[in-house]
């Protein structure tokens, strides 16, 4: 009885092995599938810092965050150029940007209209906007566009509110910088570019050709004509340096900050401790503090460097 049992054990366990060798090698697997999901590095510096055809806004689930996506439009055709006209991220922040200034202005320029009426003086969050905005064109539209730039006044304030929420609608959560983006930094170049060259149109008429084509009067017409073959190009080159300058520091200078935080903050899910949560989160804030002083500096330097070039080409003559 004992053998018929001891052979019939044998047997099922024969049939069973296999089984058992199967289902561990399939849990192996899986979990060796698994470990190796889980193991994949996650690019989320790349996705923060591009722009994209979806919105995020917050909501309760496990990432805090829901995806809008944005309508789409059918591209139009000009000749052989295609265009998608369709709205992005960075588009829709800036359209964003542009309504918080303009109504930020309009506000506070009623208010402190009506302050300045009442009492003499403006306070609050007028007079802050004002002094601002005053700092602005005394100390560094003015002086560096020189005589009769009051024109030139609205055009630099627009630059400096515009790109300064811009910058910070980058910090917000859920939010994105327009001015990581390299199209919105070369448009804004270009259109202070154009700016920079009406301006001295306006100011030269004909001498405007003297920023252009080097003719030194001065020199013996031989040295003329060679400075001229030499220098005219240099010229040329120094025109397409300014916007391109413009353009490259507004956006390096926005996507480096992003980068440095996202990295500091993604060594608390490389090292996978929460023991050096508090390191990562503590230079992250410092990061965020100069971050926010970037912001305000960026816009600033935009500003006054596009009065100095307006200035410059202004008195190209003297």
């Amino acid at each position: 009885m004992l053998r018929s049992l001891s052979r019939i054990a044998c047997l099922l366990l024969l049939a069973v092995a296999p089984l058992t060798v199967r289902a561990q090698e399939h849990a192996a697997s899986t979990e060796h599938v698994a470990t190796t999901a889980s193991d994949a590095p996650v690019d989320f510096i790349t996705p923060h810092i591009t722009d994209s055809r979806h919105l995020e806004i917050p909501w309760p689930n496990s990432h805090l965050a829901k995806e809008i996506p944005l309508p789409q439009f059918a591209p139009i055709h000009i000749g052989g150029v295609t265009l998608d006209l369709s709205p992005t991220k960075h588009v829709v922040f800036m359209l964003m940007a542009a309504v918080v200034v303009a109504l930020l202005l309009i506000v506070a320029g009623n208010a402190s209209q009506k302050q300045h009426a009442a009492k003499g003086r403006s306070s609050g969050f007028a007079g802050a906007i004002e002094a601002m905005a005053l700092y602005l064109r005394n100390e560094v539209v003015l002086p560096n566009v020189g005589h009769h730039g009051e024109g030139f006044v609205p055009f630099a304030l627009t630059l400096f509110f515009f790109i300064l929420v811009c910058n910070l609608f980058g910090m917000l959560p859920w939010g994105a910088t327009a001015t990581g983006n390299i199209s919105v930094t070369a448009t804004l170049a270009i259109i202070t570019a154009i700016v920079v060259e009406v301006a001295g149109v306006r100011a030269n008429g004909l001498g405007y050709l003297n920023t252009i084509f080097y003719w030194n009067k001065d020199l013996p017409f031989v040295m003329r004509v060679l400075m001229f073959i030499v220098m005219s190009p240099v010229e040329m080159v120094g025109k397409l340096s300014k916007p391109f300058a413009l353009t490259i520091r507004l956006f390096a200078n926005m996507t480096a900050g992003h980068i440095v935080l996202l990295a500091i903050m993604g060594l608390i899910f490389s090292f996978k401790s929460w023991f050096i949560t508090p390191v990562p989160v503590l230079m992250a804030t410092a990061i965020s503090m100069l971050e926010l002083f970037v912001a305000f500096l960026q816009a600033f330097i935009f500003t006054l460097l596009a009065s100095v070039f307006i200035g410059q080409i202004r008195e190209a003559h003297h």
